[in-house]
């Protein structure tokens, strides 16, 4: 592969470099934010040999370049190009910024709850071991931990880890928000760490 040559006809086939409001890439993707996206020659990129396929998510038009040849072509766009190189999350910001108010709200909270999925994930599956282990009458009249004593420190353990993600959620929402928002993550679960704190009093006893 020609990679200084795919950089220029990719360049050519989006429009420029002044159609390019920032530009990173992945392991196998370019990745685009342009400012009109209707100046692309689709049919140019289509019908290139090293172009494997386009697409657009996320607001960015995405160029499947291919492993091991992306970053050269990369590097070829910023170098010959004068393209403006970004890190992915800018270029996600930029691209984020073109988005309604209603979508760039829902891609916000879903940036804070996602990364905080597999824990809950992982708590609910641990609950769910710990109820067949400590549910009567479903492998006998006795729960399991019941017929074998020896098994009950095991249950409690796993009680104890399944509840601490959603016990504790404040301060894994608190790091994962202010994450998000650009500011120190530890400052956030700090914030969230006091609103699980026995010192906070308790609304139902107000």
């Amino acid at each position: 592969m020609d990679h200084a040559h795919v950089a220029q006809d990719v360049l050519s086939a989006v429009g420029g470099a002044g159609n390019i409001n920032a530009a990173a890439h992945c392991a196998t993707r370019l990745r685009l934010v342009l400012a009109d996206q209707d100046k692309v020659d689709q049919e140019t990129l289509d019908n290139h040999d090293d172009v494997k396929g386009t697409f657009v998510a996320g607001g960015m038009y995405q160029i499947i370049i291919g492993p091991g040849d992306v970053d050269i072509v990369f590097d070829h766009l910023i170098k010959d190009g004068g393209v403006a190189e970004a890190s992915k999350d800018e270029a996600k910001q930029v691209a984020a910024q073109r988005e309604n108010v209603v979508m760039r709200f829902i891609k916000t909270i879903a940036d804070i709850f996602v990364p905080v999925l597999p824990a809950l994930i992982a708590g609910g599956l641990m609950m769910a071991l710990n109820n067949v282990l400590t549910a009567e009458g479903l492998v006998g009249e006795q729960s399991i931990v019941q017929q074998a004593p020896w098994l009950a420190d095991y249950a409690d353990m796993i009680n104890m880890i399944s509840s601490a993600a959603f016990a504790f959620l404040p301060v894994l929402i608190g790091f994962s928000a202010v994450k998000r928002f650009g500011g120190n993550p530890y400052l956030g679960a700090a914030m969230g760490a006091a609103m699980v704190s026995p010192s906070l009093v308790n609304a139902y006893d107000m």
